[in-house]
């Protein structure tokens, strides 16, 4: 049993894995492609029956299918803003303003008034007093009152002279003056004063919403003049004060009096004041409870008669029953649009998109890829709706919408398609998108037309491409094809006008070279977000002074002789039989990167004939070996060589045996009872999937194998290259490639053809004996059955001359 825990991915890992290797991806991609369509086609579910205006002569006559109902909007919101002028204003009534002031008041006099009654303090006693010095008198209350004036012109709410101060001082802080203030302020105050009492007799008679501050409290106060105004209120304290100082305070100088009436003028501040936010508050509650006006349409009635002018009634009625209808329908529009919508791509991937030797991980980023052009580009003819109608609020003269749609460079989705997963996807993506987009322009059967033609197209131009003005050409090319299509659909669907032929191949024109630069504007990213490796980086790849060919040079010489030979060989052979040469080419360079790990383990690599599998075991030789596979895999993926150069480099040596160490390990344990594996010397694998791969699985095998011919004539190549092909074939490498019989006699006629030229016989070029005759046969690797010139021999001045010219001064 094992006990040990299963080792759990991250979150972020588990969700990638997920997506890549499930098989229910593709349903998840189904579903969400029809929900984001059906609500990008949402507003065009409802087809417009009625498209008359005020004025307008009707064609025929329409009656009420149904009873229905109208809202009278006139009546509505008149009865809306008699709503809100019934909201009365709301004040609100600061009563404990009041109650806080006179409170503060009597304190401020009591707590003085104290202070003058009291025995005066005696001051600190002194330690010692000097001859001559006076003893310090006592503080006094009065010195006590003036050096608090402040505490009192708090407590009081206002500023108090030097000679008002003095006063009150003089009449000890009176208790009658406290009360005056005190019954004088309450009186005007508990009356009411507001701010602004013009804005409040505004309201006339209607009255006000008076309510205490608190929220607690809430009367209708209708006799509004009764409030003083603030000046009102001041002026309105003399006369109140007036009985009062006649019956009160008779013991209270004129002076005083006067006090009296200035302190409780300016202690006044409004105490009802206007609630802007509650009233309108209360307005905007009250026209929201208001119900709409509604009247009866009855079944049967006429709405409209054949050949009188449209009035506005008529216009509203028609309008509410085309409304009512599409908000009964729209629901049933948008399930069917939804079941069509996944209908349609379910019948497309079943009938045209066959994945053949594509693993489950391939198809789903491919899916991925095909779903997020779809929809991207989807968006693309969405927002295309609304730019008419924003180009033409922008200029002074009218543009027909059918001239600005054709400006949308939709193909761009085609040529993306193309570029990264070739030609027949392509066209199977320019069908379901033009149907699609049909959808959104209110079926429009012209816009199918245009759409699928230019996309078609404009993938057709970009299917070779491994440059990058290629995206250029292909966007003039296309913009050329737009305008005659453009001005094919404007002569079906439209009045025949000059103007709007112009404007439709301006338009049009524009859309294909922007289709154009928008691939060559997305290509990269696209690219890098789902690892696709297109021509154009397969032409930088093939760059020999790319990084890791450079390290391979080098780091293993002789591997990367051989790699440039296997590139050569497949590029040509490819060529030959519908093979992407460009691809294989690029893989032959790199399908042996992995030796840079262990490079003198490899027989290319070694030199002064020291090899060092003499000295390991068969089994242990066999695995340095393949293991330049893996160390491949994991540079192709740290220098980002794509996933097409990392496959093959997976499966260059398929699962073939290594030979040489298999045989060897046999012939060691010949005496005992032990058995060699040979899955021990087999190459992981898997056999190769593509024909590029088999190409450079057999290019790779046969430039070694000619490496070790003694005497490389065309008839030995010939009938090694036949030999070494039959083997490849009869092993089952091939299995999972589309490579035919037809094609294999096709590769190795080429193969013969190149390995001889590689391979040819040289002219022996005769050298010059020491007697100035020619070396017998010609053969300048003999030398004469005397003995060489030795140096001593020689001329001087012909060696001098001979090192001038090799450049040696």
């Amino acid at each position: 049993m094992n006990l040990r825990p299963e080792k759990r991915l991250p979150l972020r890992e588990s969700i990638r894995a997920y997506f890549t290797t499930s098989g229910h991806v593709l349903w998840i991609l189904l579903a969400v492609i029809t929900l984001l369509f059906t609500l990008i086609i949402y507003p065009n579910l409802s087809v417009t029956k009625f498209s008359y205006r005020v004025g307008d002569i009707a064609e025929k006559n329409i009656k009420a299918p149904r009873d229905f109902l109208i809202q009278d909007d006139a009546a509505t919101e008149a009865s809306r803003k008699l709503a809100i002028r019934s909201v009365l204003p709301v004040y609100d009534n600061n009563t404990e303003m009041v109650s806080r002031q006179v409170a503060n008041v009597r304190s401020a006099f009591s707590v003085f008034r104290a202070i003058l009654t009291q025995p005066p303090v005696p001051p600190p006693p002194q330690p010692s007093a000097e001859p001559g010095m006076e003893p310090t008198a006592a503080a006094t209350p009065l010195d006590e009152v003036w050096l608090r004036k402040q505490e009192f012109e708090d407590k009081m709410g206002i500023e108090v002279s030097r000679g008002a101060y003095q006063v009150l001082e003089t009449h000890l802080f009176s208790k009658t003056i406290e009360d005056l203030i005190c019954r004088i302020y309450t009186e005007i105050m508990t009356n009411g004063v507001v701010a602004n009492k013009e804005l409040l007799l505004r309201q006339g008679d209607r009255g006000i919403t008076l309510r205490t501050v608190e929220g607690k409290e809430e009367s209708i106060a209708k006799n509004l003049k009764a409030y003083y105004g603030l000046e009102q209120a001041q002026t309105m304290v003399r006369i109140v004060a007036d009985p009062l100082f006649k019956k009160e305070a008779a013991d209270v100088d004129y002076t005083a009096l006067n006090l009296i009436v200035d302190f409780t003028q300016r202690m006044l501040q409004p105490n009802i004041t206007l609630n802007g936010s509650e009233t309108e508050i209360r307005a905007k509650r009250a026209a929201e409870e208001v119900k709409p006006v509604l009247f009866k349409v009855k079944v049967g009635e006429m709405i409209l008669r054949e050949g009188e002018r449209v009035t506005e009634l008529q216009l509203v009625k028609l309008q509410e029953l085309q409304l009512q209808t599409r908000n009964r329908h729209l629901f049933s529009r948008s399930i069917g649009a939804a079941m069509v919508t996944a209908f349609f791509l379910m019948i497309a991937f079943l009938v045209h998109y066959r994945p053949k030797n594509e693993g489950i991980e391939d198809r789903n980023k491919n899916m991925f890829f095909l779903a997020t052009v779809l929809i991207t580009f989807l968006f693309v003819a969405k927002i295309s709706l609304s730019v008419p109608g924003v180009i033409g609020a922008s200029l002074e003269f009218d543009i027909h919408e059918i001239s600005v749609y054709f400006g949308m460079p939709v193909a761009a989705g085609a040529m993306a398609v193309c570029l990264f997963m070739g030609m027949e996807a392509a066209l199977f993506f320019s069908i379901v998108f033009a149907a699609l987009v049909t959808l959104v322009f209110a079926n429009q059967f012209s816009i199918f037309i245009y759409i699928f033609l230019s996309s078609a197209m404009a993938a057709f131009w970009l299917k070779n491409c491994r440059e990058r003005k290629v995206f250029i050409k292909a966007g003039a090319k296309l913009g050329l094809l737009n305008v005659v299509l453009a001005t094919g659909v404007v002569t079906y669907t439209s009045d025949i006008s000059v103007e709007i032929y112009l404007w439709s191949a301006l338009f049009a024109f524009t859309g294909g070279l922007a289709s154009g630069i928008v691939t060559a504007g997305i290509a990269p990213l696209l690219e890098m977000l789902f690892d696709y490796t297109t021509d154009i980086k397969l032409l930088e790849l093939a760059n020999l002074d790319q990084p890791i060919l450079r390290r391979l040079m080098i780091e293993a010489p002789g591997t990367y002789n051989h790699s440039v030979i296997v590139g050569t060989l497949a590029d040509a052979v490819a060529s030959e039989i519908g093979a992407n040469p460009l691809l294989a080419r690029v893989c032959g360079y790199y399908h042996d990167i992995g030796k840079i790990e262990k490079a003198q383990y490899f027989i290319e690599n070694q030199t002064e004939g020291k090899n060092r599998h003499d000295k390991l075991a068969p089994s242990m030789s066999a695995l340095i070996l393949t293991g330049h596979v893996k160390a491949g895999i994991e540079i192709a993926r740290q220098y980002r060589l794509g996933k097409p150069i990392m496959d093959t480099i997976q499966q260059h040596h398929g699962t073939s045996i290594i030979e040489y160490f298999y045989e060897k390990a046999k012939a060691q344990k010949e005496d005992s009872e032990e058995t060699v594996n040979p899955d021990d010397f087999r190459y992981p694998g898997p056999k190769p999937q593509t024909v590029e791969a088999a190409i450079v699985m057999m290019s790779d095998v046969l430039e070694a194998a000619t490496r070790s011919l003694d005497n490389p004539t065309p008839a030995r190549i010939q009938g090694l290259v036949q030999n070494l092909i039959n083997k490849i074939f009869v092993s089952g490498q091939l299995d999972y490639c589309e490579i035919t019989l037809k094609d294999l006699h096709i590769m190795a006629k080429r193969f013969n053809v190149v390995l001889s030229g590689i391979n040819h016989h040289r002219i022996k070029y005769p050298e010059k004996s020491g007697n100035g005759q020619k070396a017998k046969n010609g053969d300048s690797n003999r030398q004469p059955s005397g003995d060489a010139p030795g140096p001593a021999e020689r001329d001087a001045g012909e060696g001098e001359g001979h090192l001038k010219r090799l450049g040696i001064k």
